[in-house]
């Protein structure tokens, strides 16, 4: 059995595709092959890293990666997940599901650090949320 193609798209490549990254692999990986990238690349955010582990889930090893690595390639499903990604998507071929889950930037938020992961969490679940809903659409 062939897995359905993932990718997860936001500005960074730093936090909210890398959480929904990791969530799908953790959930579903088995019936899924992912990825995850940005319109540009930094770092994986280390408040990303830190809100998942809280929940079981390491990021340790990934690594921020551009939507350039992944053109070309075929897709079955390209999942946005911030504004900006949305906006400057490129095309894909018309058999990629283009998909859109506006999360808030985590990385924006201002406050001492507790504060700053407390925002994490929330878009972390916010994120494993929508991905439930997601998958329970999807056939097996």
């Amino acid at each position: 059995m062939t897995k359905a193609r993932v990718l997860f798209l936001c500005t960074h490549n730093s936090a909210r595709s890398q959480m929904a990254e990791g969530f799908l692999r953790d959930m579903a990986g088995d019936r899924f092959e992912i990825a995850s990238a940005g319109t540009e690349a930094t770092r994986v955010h280390p408040l990303a890293i830190r809100a998942m582990e809280e929940v079981g889930i390491s990021l340790a090893g990934h690594t921020s990666k551009t939507l350039d690595r992944f053109l070309g390639q075929p897709w079955d499903y390209v999942i946005t997940v911030c504004d900006s990604a949305n906006e400057r998507c490129p095309a894909f071929p018309a058999k990629t599901q283009r998909i859109h889950w506006g999360f808030d930037d985590p990385s924006r938020t201002t406050g001492t650090e507790e504060e700053r992961l407390g925002t994490f969490r929330r878009i972390r679940d916010e994120i494993k949320a929508r991905l439930l809903d997601w998958l329970g659409t999807q056939a097996r």
